[in-house]
């Protein structure tokens, strides 16, 4: 069941093969009621159900990342995991060019997620991969709390995350943390709508997609609360917003990043950039299965202040 690669996944990637189904099952036995053979006969996980969905990721973390303890609300975004490690696989990747091309790994290199989520995949993901510490910021104190009890419940993220709720939601950065902060890289899952009707669009075209069948009131597959999916102005004002704000924090970072769903923003992106005088921008494409997307990365230190960034840590 695990011989062919997924397309495009970083080669660091530990869901590059197919899902090892057998061996996830075991992780996790109620996977098992939700493994069906697909349309060309070969067995699969029923990618429209959401409780299917949310068994197939704790098994990926408990086989593979030796996460045990990874509940939520039902009502929170369920990430799909392989997105998420590419993503910061890639920024990794995007350290090691001011590391004399080594990726930088333990207690030295700090991440700010802005936007955490109920799930705190990125912290899991981050720190049983690269030892990395994280500060894990959302405007939802439920999500907080819930990304808090998840670092608690495991051995290995504890004293490596700190939870942090982000008091007023017109801030990425202030409230979070201090002018005198000293940061290697904020990442960045931004709301993908401007509206609750645009929502709810995307995901009928969603079900529609998976199963073939037109519903006029979806589950969403990794369901979702308002926050994580609606920002006014969309993804794109999201982006926007933090990279303006950014600009406050500029020598605090050594690199800014965020995950861009949609690639015709891209452009009114790097407009913003070149508004706000970075020095550095990069887009990185990142790409999952049948969907593609980007990263955006923008730093505002001159290339030799990057290269001392790390020299400055030893």
């Amino acid at each position: 069941m695990s011989t062919a690669e997924k397309p495009r996944l970083h080669p660091r990637n530990k869901n590059r093969e197919r899902y090892d189904l057998d061996a996830l099952i075991v992780a996790i036995p109620e996977l098992k009621n939700h493994v069906k053979p697909n349309k060309f006969g070969a067995d699969s996980v029923d990618f429209s159900n959401p409780i299917a969905v949310k068994l197939l990721n704790r098994a990926l973390l408990s086989h593979y990342y030796g996460i045990k303890n990874w509940n939520f609300p039902k009502e929170n975004l369920c990430p799909p995991i392989p997105g998420r490690a590419d993503y910061l696989h890639l920024i990794a990747d995007l350290l090691s060019e001011s590391n004399s091309g080594k990726v930088p790994t333990g207690n030295a290199i700090t991440f700010l997620d802005v936007g955490v989520g109920a799930s705190c995949i990125y912290p899991i993901i981050g720190i049983t991969e690269y030892d990395w510490n994280f500060i894990a910021s959302d405007v939802d104190s439920k999500s907080v709390a819930s990304a808090q009890q998840i670092v608690d419940s495991n051995k290995s993220l504890k004293n490596k995350v700190t939870c942090k709720l982000q008091e007023n939601p017109n801030f990425f950065f202030k409230g979070v943390i201090g002018y005198d902060a000293r940061i290697d890289v904020s990442i960045c899952n931004p709301p993908f709508h401007a509206s609750a009707k645009d929502a709810k669009n995307a995901s009928r075209r969603k079900v529609k997609n998976l199963t073939g069948k037109k519903v006029e009131n979806p589950v969403l597959n990794f369901s979702g609360i308002s926050n994580e999916l609606i920002y006014n102005g969309g993804e794109y004002k999201f982006i926007h917003d933090m990279i303006f704000e950014s600009k406050v924090f500029a020598k605090n970072f050594l690199w800014f990043s965020s995950l861009v769903s949609n690639k015709n923003n891209l452009k009114g992106i790097t407009k913003t950039l070149a508004k706000v005088e970075a020095t550095q921008t990069k887009i990185i494409s990142l790409g999952t299965g049948n969907k593609s997307s980007n990263i955006v990365a923008w730093s505002f230190l001159s290339e030799q202040e990057q290269l001392n960034w790390f020299k400055e840590k030893r």
